[in-house]
Protein backbone atom coordinates (compact mmCIF):
# COMPACT_ATOMS: atom_id res chain seq x y z
CA UNK A 1 0.00 0.00 0.00
CA UNK A 2 1.18 3.56 -0.68
CA UNK A 3 2.61 5.70 2.11
CA UNK A 4 0.15 7.79 4.13
CA UNK A 5 1.01 11.08 2.41
CA UNK A 6 1.01 9.48 -1.05
CA UNK A 7 -2.33 7.80 -0.34
CA UNK A 8 -3.89 11.09 0.74
CA UNK A 9 -2.56 12.75 -2.41
CA UNK A 10 -4.10 9.98 -4.54
CA UNK A 11 -7.44 10.24 -2.73
CA UNK A 12 -7.61 14.01 -3.19
CA UNK A 13 -6.60 13.78 -6.83
CA UNK A 14 -9.27 11.17 -7.47
CA UNK A 15 -11.88 13.26 -5.66
CA UNK A 16 -11.04 16.23 -7.86
CA UNK A 17 -11.20 14.04 -10.99
CA UNK A 18 -14.76 13.14 -9.95
CA UNK A 19 -15.73 16.82 -9.95
CA UNK A 20 -15.29 17.81 -6.32
CA UNK A 21 -13.80 21.30 -6.08
CA UNK A 22 -12.59 21.11 -2.49
CA UNK A 23 -11.43 18.11 -0.48
CA UNK A 24 -9.93 17.85 2.97
CA UNK A 25 -9.37 15.24 5.66
CA UNK A 26 -10.17 15.50 9.35
CA UNK A 27 -8.98 13.22 12.12
CA UNK A 28 -11.84 11.85 14.22
CA UNK A 29 -10.86 11.68 17.90
CA UNK A 30 -12.35 8.95 20.06
CA UNK A 31 -14.05 10.51 23.10
CA UNK A 32 -12.72 9.14 26.37
CA UNK A 33 -16.31 8.60 27.56
CA UNK A 34 -19.89 9.26 26.56
CA UNK A 35 -20.58 12.86 25.68
CA UNK A 36 -22.29 14.82 28.38
CA UNK A 37 -21.83 17.43 31.10
CA UNK A 38 -19.66 15.19 33.28
CA UNK A 39 -17.56 13.67 30.51
CA UNK A 40 -14.46 15.72 31.39
CA UNK A 41 -15.30 16.85 34.89
CA UNK A 42 -17.52 19.74 35.97
CA UNK A 43 -15.64 22.74 34.52
CA UNK A 44 -13.48 21.87 31.50
CA UNK A 45 -12.34 24.63 29.18
CA UNK A 46 -14.39 24.32 25.95
CA UNK A 47 -11.28 24.78 23.80
CA UNK A 48 -9.59 21.85 25.54
CA UNK A 49 -12.34 19.39 24.66
CA UNK A 50 -12.16 17.01 21.68
CA UNK A 51 -14.33 18.13 18.78
CA UNK A 52 -17.18 15.63 19.42
CA UNK A 53 -17.59 17.02 22.95
CA UNK A 54 -17.59 20.59 21.66
CA UNK A 55 -20.17 19.70 19.01
CA UNK A 56 -22.37 18.01 21.61
CA UNK A 57 -22.27 21.11 23.79
CA UNK A 58 -23.02 23.39 20.84
CA UNK A 59 -25.89 21.23 19.61
CA UNK A 60 -27.54 20.70 23.00
CA UNK A 61 -27.34 24.42 23.79
CA UNK A 62 -28.98 25.22 20.43
CA UNK A 63 -31.71 22.65 21.08
CA UNK A 64 -32.33 23.98 24.59
CA UNK A 65 -32.95 27.43 23.08
CA UNK A 66 -35.58 25.81 20.80
CA UNK A 67 -33.83 27.38 17.83
CA UNK A 68 -34.46 24.26 15.72
CA UNK A 69 -38.17 25.04 15.42
CA UNK A 70 -40.16 22.09 14.07
CA UNK A 71 -37.05 20.20 12.90
CA UNK A 72 -37.67 17.57 15.55
CA UNK A 73 -35.24 15.13 13.95
CA UNK A 74 -32.44 17.31 15.31
CA UNK A 75 -33.46 16.24 18.81
CA UNK A 76 -32.89 12.55 18.13
CA UNK A 77 -29.74 11.26 19.79
CA UNK A 78 -27.52 14.38 19.92
CA UNK A 79 -24.58 12.19 21.00
CA UNK A 80 -24.73 10.22 17.75
CA UNK A 81 -25.04 13.41 15.71
CA UNK A 82 -21.98 14.84 17.48
CA UNK A 83 -19.73 11.78 17.43
CA UNK A 84 -18.92 10.03 14.12
CA UNK A 85 -17.71 6.92 15.99
CA UNK A 86 -21.34 6.30 16.96
CA UNK A 87 -22.32 6.44 13.28
CA UNK A 88 -19.44 4.28 12.01
CA UNK A 89 -17.81 2.24 14.82
CA UNK A 90 -14.07 2.53 14.60
CA UNK A 91 -14.22 5.73 12.53
CA UNK A 92 -10.82 7.41 12.52
CA UNK A 93 -10.95 9.88 9.65
CA UNK A 94 -13.46 11.88 7.66
CA UNK A 95 -12.99 12.91 4.04
CA UNK A 96 -14.97 16.10 3.43
CA UNK A 97 -15.71 17.30 -0.08
CA UNK A 98 -17.23 20.48 -1.44
CA UNK A 99 -18.76 21.43 -4.78
CA UNK A 100 -18.90 25.01 -5.99
CA UNK A 101 -22.44 25.88 -7.08
CA UNK A 102 -21.95 29.57 -7.86
CA UNK A 103 -23.06 30.78 -11.28
CA UNK A 104 -22.73 34.32 -12.58
CA UNK A 105 -26.40 34.61 -13.50
CA UNK A 106 -28.47 37.42 -12.00
CA UNK A 107 -31.84 36.75 -10.42
CA UNK A 108 -34.94 38.41 -11.87
CA UNK A 109 -35.77 41.56 -9.86
CA UNK A 110 -38.94 42.54 -11.69
CA UNK A 111 -42.07 43.23 -9.66
CA UNK A 112 -43.89 39.94 -10.18
CA UNK A 113 -40.85 37.68 -9.86
CA UNK A 114 -40.20 35.47 -6.87
CA UNK A 115 -36.75 34.70 -5.51
CA UNK A 116 -35.21 31.24 -5.15
CA UNK A 117 -31.97 30.52 -3.29
CA UNK A 118 -29.00 30.06 -5.58
CA UNK A 119 -28.32 26.44 -4.60
CA UNK A 120 -31.77 25.48 -5.93
CA UNK A 121 -31.42 27.14 -9.33
CA UNK A 122 -30.19 23.93 -10.93
CA UNK A 123 -30.82 20.24 -10.31
CA UNK A 124 -30.88 18.62 -6.89
CA UNK A 125 -27.32 18.26 -5.66
CA UNK A 126 -28.00 15.28 -3.38
CA UNK A 127 -28.14 12.60 -6.07
CA UNK A 128 -25.22 14.08 -7.98
CA UNK A 129 -22.91 14.28 -4.97
CA UNK A 130 -23.85 10.95 -3.40
CA UNK A 131 -23.26 9.11 -6.69
CA UNK A 132 -19.79 10.65 -6.92
CA UNK A 133 -19.07 9.93 -3.26
CA UNK A 134 -19.94 6.28 -3.91
CA UNK A 135 -17.31 6.25 -6.68
CA UNK A 136 -14.80 7.78 -4.27
CA UNK A 137 -15.73 5.14 -1.68
CA UNK A 138 -15.09 2.39 -4.25
CA UNK A 139 -11.68 3.92 -4.94
CA UNK A 140 -10.91 3.89 -1.21
CA UNK A 141 -11.81 0.21 -0.96
CA UNK A 142 -9.51 -0.55 -3.90
CA UNK A 143 -6.65 1.26 -2.18
CA UNK A 144 -7.37 -0.04 1.35
CA UNK A 145 -9.31 -3.33 1.06
CA UNK A 146 -9.95 -3.62 4.80
CA UNK A 147 -11.46 -0.14 5.13
CA UNK A 148 -15.06 0.47 6.20
CA UNK A 149 -16.86 3.59 5.03
CA UNK A 150 -20.13 5.50 5.16
CA UNK A 151 -20.99 8.51 3.00
CA UNK A 152 -23.55 11.27 3.41
CA UNK A 153 -24.71 14.41 1.66
CA UNK A 154 -26.64 16.73 3.96
CA UNK A 155 -29.09 14.13 5.27
CA UNK A 156 -26.87 12.04 7.57
CA UNK A 157 -26.31 12.41 11.33
CA UNK A 158 -23.10 14.38 10.79
CA UNK A 159 -22.48 18.03 11.66
CA UNK A 160 -20.81 18.52 8.32
CA UNK A 161 -19.92 22.21 8.51
CA UNK A 162 -17.92 21.67 11.69
CA UNK A 163 -16.06 18.74 10.13
CA UNK A 164 -15.48 20.76 6.95
CA UNK A 165 -13.77 23.37 9.13
CA UNK A 166 -11.76 20.64 10.86
CA UNK A 167 -10.73 19.34 7.41
CA UNK A 168 -9.50 22.79 6.36
CA UNK A 169 -12.09 23.44 3.64
CA UNK A 170 -13.45 26.61 5.26
CA UNK A 171 -14.74 27.96 8.53
CA UNK A 172 -18.17 28.42 10.04
CA UNK A 173 -19.02 32.10 9.67
CA UNK A 174 -21.12 34.22 11.98
CA UNK A 175 -24.17 33.33 9.86
CA UNK A 176 -23.49 29.64 10.76
CA UNK A 177 -22.70 28.73 7.14
CA UNK A 178 -19.35 27.65 5.76
CA UNK A 179 -17.04 30.30 4.27
CA UNK A 180 -14.11 29.46 2.01
CA UNK A 181 -11.26 31.73 0.97
CA UNK A 182 -11.42 30.11 -2.48
CA UNK A 183 -15.16 29.70 -3.02
CA UNK A 184 -16.77 32.22 -0.69
CA UNK A 185 -20.19 31.09 0.53
CA UNK A 186 -20.95 28.75 -2.36
CA UNK A 187 -19.92 25.22 -1.39
CA UNK A 188 -22.20 22.20 -1.05
CA UNK A 189 -20.76 19.57 1.30
CA UNK A 190 -20.53 15.81 1.50
CA UNK A 191 -18.43 13.46 3.57
CA UNK A 192 -17.07 9.92 3.82
CA UNK A 193 -16.50 8.44 7.27
CA UNK A 194 -13.64 5.92 7.25
CA UNK A 195 -12.03 3.46 9.64
CA UNK A 196 -8.62 4.21 8.15
CA UNK A 197 -6.31 6.66 9.90
CA UNK A 198 -5.51 9.10 7.10
CA UNK A 199 -3.12 12.02 7.30
CA UNK A 200 -5.26 15.00 8.33
CA UNK A 201 -5.27 18.58 7.08
CA UNK A 202 -4.89 21.59 9.33
CA UNK A 203 -8.26 22.99 10.50
CA UNK A 204 -9.36 26.23 8.86
CA UNK A 205 -8.98 29.46 10.80
CA UNK A 206 -11.99 31.70 11.39
CA UNK A 207 -11.32 34.86 9.38
CA UNK A 208 -14.58 36.70 10.11
CA UNK A 209 -12.82 38.89 12.68
CA UNK A 210 -14.94 41.99 13.44
CA UNK A 211 -17.15 41.74 10.32
CA UNK A 212 -20.90 41.56 11.03
CA UNK A 213 -22.28 42.18 7.52
CA UNK A 214 -24.15 38.86 7.45
CA UNK A 215 -25.86 39.65 10.75
CA UNK A 216 -26.89 43.08 9.50
CA UNK A 217 -28.13 41.65 6.20
CA UNK A 218 -30.55 39.12 7.70
CA UNK A 219 -34.08 40.43 6.96
CA UNK A 220 -35.65 38.76 10.01
CA UNK A 221 -32.85 39.08 12.60
CA UNK A 222 -32.58 35.29 12.66
CA UNK A 223 -28.86 35.48 13.52
CA UNK A 224 -29.53 36.27 17.16
CA UNK A 225 -25.84 36.58 17.94
CA UNK A 226 -22.63 35.67 16.09
CA UNK A 227 -22.62 31.95 15.24
CA UNK A 228 -26.15 31.45 16.63
CA UNK A 229 -29.17 31.05 14.34
CA UNK A 230 -32.82 30.92 15.36
CA UNK A 231 -34.22 28.71 12.59
CA UNK A 232 -37.81 29.72 13.33
CA UNK A 233 -36.96 33.26 12.17
CA UNK A 234 -34.83 32.15 9.22
CA UNK A 235 -36.48 32.59 5.82
CA UNK A 236 -34.78 29.45 4.53
CA UNK A 237 -36.40 27.42 7.30
CA UNK A 238 -39.78 29.11 6.92
CA UNK A 239 -39.97 28.64 3.15
CA UNK A 240 -38.54 25.11 3.01
CA UNK A 241 -38.98 23.20 6.27
CA UNK A 242 -42.00 24.86 7.88
CA UNK A 243 -45.13 22.85 7.11
CA UNK A 244 -47.77 25.20 8.50
CA UNK A 245 -50.13 27.52 6.67
CA UNK A 246 -49.50 31.23 6.10
CA UNK A 247 -51.60 31.99 9.17
CA UNK A 248 -49.03 30.08 11.28
CA UNK A 249 -46.32 32.59 10.32
CA UNK A 250 -46.17 35.88 12.20
CA UNK A 251 -47.44 38.78 10.05
CA UNK A 252 -44.22 40.69 10.65
CA UNK A 253 -42.16 37.72 9.43
CA UNK A 254 -44.39 37.39 6.38
CA UNK A 255 -43.69 40.98 5.38
CA UNK A 256 -39.94 40.48 5.84
CA UNK A 257 -40.01 37.42 3.58
CA UNK A 258 -40.47 39.79 0.64
CA UNK A 259 -40.52 37.87 -2.64
CA UNK A 260 -38.52 34.89 -1.37
CA UNK A 261 -40.38 31.68 -2.20
CA UNK A 262 -37.64 29.10 -1.56
CA UNK A 263 -34.70 29.84 0.69
CA UNK A 264 -32.75 33.06 1.19
CA UNK A 265 -29.21 34.08 0.20
CA UNK A 266 -28.96 37.49 1.89
CA UNK A 267 -26.43 36.50 4.57
CA UNK A 268 -24.40 34.60 1.96
CA UNK A 269 -24.49 37.26 -0.76
CA UNK A 270 -23.06 39.95 1.50
CA UNK A 271 -19.96 38.01 2.58
CA UNK A 272 -16.74 39.81 1.51
CA UNK A 273 -15.02 36.50 0.75
CA UNK A 274 -17.30 36.06 -2.26
CA UNK A 275 -14.95 38.39 -4.13
CA UNK A 276 -12.85 35.32 -4.98
CA UNK A 277 -15.78 33.17 -6.06
CA UNK A 278 -15.53 31.84 -9.61
CA UNK A 279 -18.47 30.38 -11.59
CA UNK A 280 -18.82 26.62 -11.41
CA UNK A 281 -18.09 24.40 -14.40
CA UNK A 282 -20.71 21.88 -13.27
CA UNK A 283 -23.67 21.81 -15.71
CA UNK A 284 -25.85 20.32 -12.95
CA UNK A 285 -25.94 23.69 -11.16
CA UNK A 286 -26.87 25.88 -14.10
CA UNK A 287 -30.24 27.59 -13.55
CA UNK A 288 -33.42 26.76 -15.40
CA UNK A 289 -35.58 29.49 -16.87
CA UNK A 290 -38.23 29.14 -14.20
CA UNK A 291 -35.85 29.08 -11.19
CA UNK A 292 -34.03 32.17 -12.43
CA UNK A 293 -37.24 33.97 -13.44
CA UNK A 294 -40.01 32.52 -11.23
CA UNK A 295 -43.15 34.44 -12.16
CA UNK A 296 -45.52 34.60 -9.20
CA UNK A 297 -48.85 34.77 -11.13
CA UNK A 298 -47.90 31.66 -13.12
CA UNK A 299 -46.70 29.76 -10.06
CA UNK A 300 -49.91 30.60 -8.19
CA UNK A 301 -51.94 29.00 -10.97
CA UNK A 302 -50.18 25.61 -10.83
CA UNK A 303 -52.06 22.56 -9.65
CA UNK A 304 -50.23 19.85 -7.73
CA UNK A 305 -49.48 17.70 -10.75
CA UNK A 306 -48.08 20.68 -12.65
CA UNK A 307 -45.97 21.58 -9.62
CA UNK A 308 -44.52 18.06 -9.46
CA UNK A 309 -43.74 18.10 -13.17
CA UNK A 310 -42.07 21.51 -12.96
CA UNK A 311 -39.97 20.61 -9.90
CA UNK A 312 -38.86 17.13 -11.01
CA UNK A 313 -35.18 16.80 -10.14
CA UNK A 314 -35.18 20.19 -8.41
CA UNK A 315 -34.44 20.96 -4.72
CA UNK A 316 -37.58 23.16 -4.71
CA UNK A 317 -39.75 20.07 -4.44
CA UNK A 318 -38.75 19.77 -0.77
CA UNK A 319 -41.13 22.61 0.14
CA UNK A 320 -44.01 20.41 -1.10
CA UNK A 321 -46.93 21.79 -3.06
CA UNK A 322 -48.80 23.30 -0.10
CA UNK A 323 -45.70 24.97 1.32
CA UNK A 324 -44.61 26.30 -2.05
CA UNK A 325 -48.05 27.77 -2.79
CA UNK A 326 -48.10 29.34 0.68
CA UNK A 327 -44.76 31.00 -0.08
CA UNK A 328 -46.03 32.24 -3.45
CA UNK A 329 -49.16 33.61 -1.78
CA UNK A 330 -47.08 35.57 0.75
CA UNK A 331 -44.73 36.84 -1.96
CA UNK A 332 -47.64 38.04 -4.11
CA UNK A 333 -49.13 39.87 -1.16
CA UNK A 334 -45.79 41.53 -0.42
CA UNK A 335 -45.38 42.43 -4.08
CA UNK A 336 -48.78 44.14 -4.09
CA UNK A 337 -48.00 46.03 -0.90
CA UNK A 338 -44.65 47.13 -2.28
CA UNK A 339 -46.23 48.45 -5.46
CA UNK A 340 -49.01 50.17 -3.53
CA UNK A 341 -51.69 48.09 -5.22
CA UNK A 342 -53.14 46.41 -2.17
Amino acid sequence: MASSSTLVHLIKAHAQSLGFDAVGIARVPHPSSDLGPSAHGPTPSPDSLPLPHRLWRRLTHWLEQRFHGTMTWMERDPQRRSDPTKVLPGCQSMIVVGMNYYTDHVADESQHAGRIARYAWGKDYHDLMISRLKLLEAYLHDQIPEIQTKSYVDTGPVMEKAWAQEAGIGWIGKHTNLVSTDYGSWLLLGEILTTSELEADEPAIDLCESCTLCIQACPTNAIVEPYQLDAERCISFITIEHRGAATDIEPDLQKKMGNRIFGCDDCLDICPFNVNAQPTHEPHFQPTSWTLHPQLPHLASLNEEEFRTMTKGSPTRRAKYQGFQRNVEIARKNSSLHSGNS
